[in-house]
């Protein structure tokens, strides 16, 4: 499995409404995507920072993640970010979970 994270600065008053982005927008675009495993989003309120993560089936469709409907949806975060995003892929090596 394939990692796309993405670092942004965001504008602080705006955390908010990029949680409720990335739940009601980002999220359901992204489960209609071939390959999508699961998401998680990271946030620093107070240094106006976001860290998130899509979790891909295999590195092409992890670098695919960036075109269509998505796409569209990651658009509509333009207005609160205080710069572009920084995107990196890496191969998900290792995994582990409570349950």
């Amino acid at each position: 499995m394939y990692v796309r994270a993405a670092n942004v600065l965001i504008r602080p008053e705006k955390m908010q409404e990029v949680i409720d982005l990335h739940n009601d927008s980002l999220i359901p675009a992204a489960k209609a995507q071939k390959g999508w495993q699961g998401s998680d989003l990271m946030t620093d309120a107070d240094g106006g920072k976001i860290f998130s993560i899509t979790i891909w089936e295999s590195e092409m469709l992890a670098s695919e993640s960036g075109t269509g409907d998505l796409q569209e949806q990651v658009a509509k975060f333009d207005s609160v970010f205080s710069e572009p995003p920084n995107f990196n892929h890496y191969e998900l090596s290792a995994e582990a979970s409570a349950a």
